[in-house]
């Protein structure tokens, strides 16, 4: 048996900087630094719930685009848009009025950035800061999690592409559980 000589890739360089590689790679604007600030509401909007209900719902069969986690918050991102739609889904979702620990951020907000995929830990960044679980790759704006295309209505797509009417039901699930969970010494007959 001979032996081929096999084509390894070359190993991902990472960028010099976090900032370079957001605006280089994805396109993505970035404000301010040290740390960097990925702007929101051009390519992307987040919804942010604590990493409790942000585990939960990972666990479940919810499409979603890049997570990341920062401290004790996950981040997921989604399309332009949608955090302006949060309030009106929630009520829609019939979550209106409920305490959730749930928020989105759209234009003109900031979100710190991550350190970039296969780039090293950056010198004096504290090890709670901002890291991706699922990392952003280039061109990932187009499966972000949005509301249905015109001639749908909410909760009408079907097939396992990303929605934003799925995503928020399940985040506000998932905060309210992560709430109850909190306050509540025993299981809950439910989870």
């Amino acid at each position: 048996m001979a032996l081929t000589a096999l084509t390894v890739p070359q190993p991902r360089v990472p960028a010099p900087d976090g900032t370079s590689w957001y605006e280089r790679v994805l396109g993505w604007p970035v404000a301010g630094g040290p740390p960097e600030q990925l702007v929101t509401g051009v390519r992307f909007d987040v919804l942010e719930l604590p990493a409790d209900a942000g585990t939960a719902v990972l666990r479940r069969r919810v499409a979603t685009g890049p997570v990341a986690v920062t401290g004790r918050r996950m981040r997921f991102l989604v399309a332009p848009g949608g955090a302006e739609e949060l309030a009106g889904l929630l009520d829609w979702l019939e979550w209106g009025g409920v305490a959730l620990d749930l928020t989105a951020l759209g234009a003109g907000g900031r979100i710190t950035a991550p350190a970039p995929p296969g780039a090293p830990w950056p010198e004096g960044i504290p090890r709670g800061a901002a890291v991706w679980l699922r990392p952003p790759e280039p061109g990932c704006e187009a499966s972000l999690p949005a509301l249905p295309g015109a001639g749908q209505g909410l909760g009408t797509v079907t097939g396992d592409g990303a929605d934003l009417v799925r995503l928020v039901a399940a985040a506000a699930t998932e905060c309210h559980r992560a709430r109850l969970r909190r306050c509540t010494p025993q299981p809950l007959a439910f989870s």
